[in-house]
């Protein structure tokens, strides 16, 4: 039933903009709206918040659906619960109601800064500081990569509050967008998800009270691993979004495309690369519902079971949006058709939230 309704949704009121959203390279408005309309933007907040209480599985399914249209789209209920997980995990209850409540009411977005310049995979390099100065802290840093950046009211950012103890001594904050001192780069020109703005957020000396900390002081490097187990699982939903309806979209051309007297769904060349791709799709599907499962019982495999949908869904993903193109000829490759987007999108899920490569290492270290 939730799938029929974000489907219905989503091809009423996202997918004919997803076009021109990647054209134009502008931020989806029109999917931001009509998410917050029917409570879809962060549907993983808590009831006591206000939210709809969704568990892992049906946040995935949400955004697997919009995926299959926009992925630039989904990274509204992604990102959001990216942005506001660690409030959800470490926060305290005045935390909560403070920043999950607007969350909630489609009053304000959350962004995640981790990432730096100088510290991308090897997140703990982190340079941003955060110096206590009586009863607040002052944040001076550059962070990189961060999705929404601009858009997004709230951010939790990573910053090192004791450079002794390298990840030990990194600490998380919610920083608002309205704090004195903070700033936006640029936003980045991208090869896909152009209609998600990528900006890098500057803060120069912001000032911001204690209890924005969130958890003890030291505990914000754990926090955002602990995070990504859980979020990187939405990540394997937008591939397998984006996997789906590439397949979708080729499944319907092949059997209006003629060649040699009769549709090339006929041939069986072209069966055989359908059969793959579907079959593909549903092994991730499959692992991405499993992990989202395990997210759900807090299992004791998680960062396994996350790393291992997040790699396998994208990596698939990559793979049936380049046969997408191929089956479509060189229609695929034109901006006509949507494929070729879907292909562009498709890439950057196997590399954020940590590279493919990362999560090899990842699964390596925590075999079950």
């Amino acid at each position: 039933m939730l799938r029929d309704v974000v489907r219905a949704l989503v091809e009423a009121k996202i997918a004919p903009y997803a076009a021109a959203v990647d054209e134009e390279a502008r931020f989806p408005q029109e999917a931001l709206d009509a998410l917050v309309a029917n409570d879809l933007h962060a549907v993983h907040v808590p009831e006591e918040y206000g939210g709809a209480g969704a568990d892992a599985l049906a946040t995935v399914i949400v955004i697997e659906e919009v995926a299959r249209a926009c992925v630039s789209s989904s990274l509204i209920p992604a990102v959001n619960k990216l942005g506001s997980l660690p409030v959800i995990l470490s926060g305290g209850e005045d935390l909560k109601k403070k920043y999950l409540t607007p969350l909630a009411k489609g009053d304000g977005m959350f962004s995640y800064c981790l990432s730096e310049p100088d510290a991308g995979s090897d997140a703990g390099g982190m340079k941003t500081k955060a110096v206590r100065d009586g009863d607040h802290y002052v944040l001076n840093g550059v962070k990189r990569w961060i999705t929404n950046a601009g858009v997004s009211d709230y951010y939790t950012v990573m910053a090192v509050t004791d450079p002794e103890k390298r990840t030990k001594g990194i600490s998380a904050f919610v920083v608002e967008k309205a704090d004195e001192g903070v700033s936006f780069g640029a936003p980045e020109k991208k090869l896909g998800i152009k209609g998600s703005p990528t900006r890098e957020v500057y803060l120069d000396n912001v000032r911001i009270p204690a209890d924005r900390m969130i958890g003890a002081e030291g505990t914000g490097f754990a926090t955002a691993m602990k995070t990504l187990d859980h979020t990187r699982i939405t990540i394997a939903a937008q591939a397998l979004g984006v996997a789906q309806g590439a397949l979708d979209y080729a499944k319907g051309y092949v059997q209006e495309r003629k060649q040699f007297g009769k549709p090339i769904a006929d041939f069986q060349g072209i069966q055989f690369m359908l059969a793959d791709m579907a079959m593909k799709i549903a092994a991730a599907r499959a692992l991405t519902y499993q992990a989202a499962a395990a997210s759900e019982r807090g299992d004791a495999d998680l960062t396994f079971q996350g790393a291992a949908a997040k790699c396998f869904a994208s990596d698939v993903a990559m793979e049936v949006t380049t046969d997408a193109v191929q089956l479509l000829g060189g229609y695929g490759y034109t901006r006509d058709y949507p494929v070729e987007r879907m292909m562009r999108d498709a890439k950057i899920t196997q590399i954020y939230e940590g590279t493919n490569q990362v999560q090899r290492i990842v699964m390596a270290r925590n075999l079950p």
